[in-house]
């Protein structure tokens, strides 16, 4: 009797040690789902965030920057309408201290680099009409102006050349002597942008 008895406690005990390991094993699977659920669900975040971060990055470059260009693109627009316009007016835009050659209102205006006479890229072209004005039997008339500031004579000088190196071009393009007239150069009181009084004009005249 006591032989059975020790029999049924054994299987007993190992019936309760099966369904402990079984009930661990259950509970391993479920914290090792739970746990993988969880770093799933943070790594589905940190994509999010990524996506996010990539989206705003994208944004910045496929909007704000060419957002800026564009507005950078319109202001060069509205500087080149506004230098446009003012050359219409009759108004030469030239940088202070650069040689150029312009025409305004039928008047080729020739402007120098500081202490230079030499006459910049164009000028040829610049003087089309005045040619076709001359053949047509009109005069070229040349006149040079100065600052009115610093020495007098040195400035006339300098006025002198540069009109002669206006006269030269015109000589070079087949226009006669008795069709050219210079006049003496004009000192330009407060001249404001200096440029202007570094300058050569030539009209046509009867």
């Amino acid at each position: 009797m006591s032989s059975s008895q020790n029999n049924d406690g054994d299987e007993r005990f190992a019936l309760g040690l099966v369904f402990a390991l079984i009930i661990l094993v259950v509970l391993g699977v479920v914290w090792f789902g739970a746990y993988k659920g969880i770093h799933g669900a943070k790594s589905g975040n940190a994509a999010v965030t990524a996506t996010a971060d990539g989206a705003k990055r994208g944004a910045v470059l496929g909007g704000t920057v060419p957002a800026v260009a564009a507005a950078r693109a319109a202001e060069a627009a509205n500087a080149a309408g506004a230098a446009g316009a003012a050359a219409a007016n009759g108004a030469a835009v030239v940088a202070d201290d650069a040689a150029a050659v312009v025409i305004e209102n039928g008047v080729v205006k020739f402007y120098f680099a500081t202490a230079k006479a030499e006459l910049a890229a164009g000028a040829n072209e610049a003087l089309v009409d005045v040619i076709a004005g001359v053949k047509a039997g009109q005069r070229a008339v040349i006149s040079g102006y100065t600052d009115a500031t610093g020495d007098a004579d040195k400035n006339a000088e300098l006025a002198k050349q540069r009109a002669f190196a206006v006269r030269d071009a015109l000589l070079a393009l087949g226009v006669t002597e008795d069709k050219l007239e210079l006049k003496k150069p004009e000192a330009v009181e407060n001249a404001g942008n200096n440029a202007q009084a570094r300058r050569v004009e030539v009209v046509l005249a009867p």
